[in-house]
């Protein structure tokens, strides 16, 4: 009888420590990129994404001729020229009807547009007025949020007209090994309506998926892993678990000096 109730509580003890140890355990598929490449493998990117501007966007425009003061009228400053100090340049704000007010022309519409095609619809409304015009268009609010399972979430601004996917993760120091890489989520808005498309970071075929660029303001959620869910719910348990184990350790001590 004592054997019989020492080798249960072992059996126990072991069922209890082999039941931590297989839910910490995770495969390589879960973590690694890009699975199915092959070595010396070429993939030719077909994604022909062009930044659009959209509502609420702010953009800087300037405008510039060979004659100065003929450009002045097309430029917006803030405050005047004091102590060597240039003035600062006014930004234009995409209003909900997709334009922005340009001096002398008036409303331009921009929303939907790239910066090339901004450029040329600019450059034809200004014909009458300059020869020439060099139009410089930048963006100026460009950021994107990055959240969940990364190691450093928050929001963060964009040089330049475009990011990919990997970049903005690269910006948020990568995804834990708690991330679930096949199934990221990316929410973009297109004027007020919300458009949700997960993308398999495991798979090639992420370098082609629709938001492997990132639009201005696209938020980017890494869902964590049946290992962080695990993890989160043995929190919730893990006294118990501890004081069922001292039990068991106990117990078996007991029976092992008492023999």
């Amino acid at each position: 009888m004592f054997r019989k109730r020492r080798s249960l509580s072992l059996s126990m003890l072991a069922l209890v420590i082999g039941v931590l140890l297989m839910s910490s355990c995770a495969s390589k598929k879960d973590v690694v990129y890009f699975q199915n490449t092959g070595d010396f493998e070429t993939l030719v990117d077909k994604n022909s994404f062009t930044p659009k501007f959209k509502v609420d966007d702010l953009v800087n425009i300037y405008v510039s001729t060979l004659d100065n003061e003929a450009s002045v009228p097309f430029n917006l400053f803030r405050g005047a020229s004091e102590g060597g100090i240039a003035p600062e340049q006014v930004d234009y704000l995409v209003d909900k009807e997709g334009e922005i007010d340009f001096p002398v022309v008036g409303k331009v519409k921009i929303a939907g547009l790239s910066s090339e095609e901004v450029r040329i619809l600019l450059r034809e409304k200004l014909s009458d007025y300059l020869k020439n015009p060099i139009i410089n268009i930048r963006l100026k609010n460009f950021t994107v949020t990055i959240l969940g399972e990364v190691n450093r979430p928050g929001t963060y601004p964009v040089n330049g007209e475009r990011i990919t996917v990997l970049e903005a993760l690269g910006l948020a120091g990568d995804l834990t090994i708690k991330g679930m890489r096949e199934n990221v989520l990316v929410i973009r808005d297109f004027d007020g309506t919300k458009i949700y498309t997960r993308i398999n970071l495991t798979n090639k075929q992420a370098l082609s998926s629709p938001v492997y660029y990132l639009t201005q303001n696209d938020v980017v959620y890494v869902e964590p892993n049946q290992s962080a869910v695990t993890a989160s719910s043995l929190d919730n348990r893990a006294t118990i678990a501890i004081s069922i184990a001292s039990v068991l350790i106990t117990s078996s001590v007991l029976l092992l000096t008492r023999n």
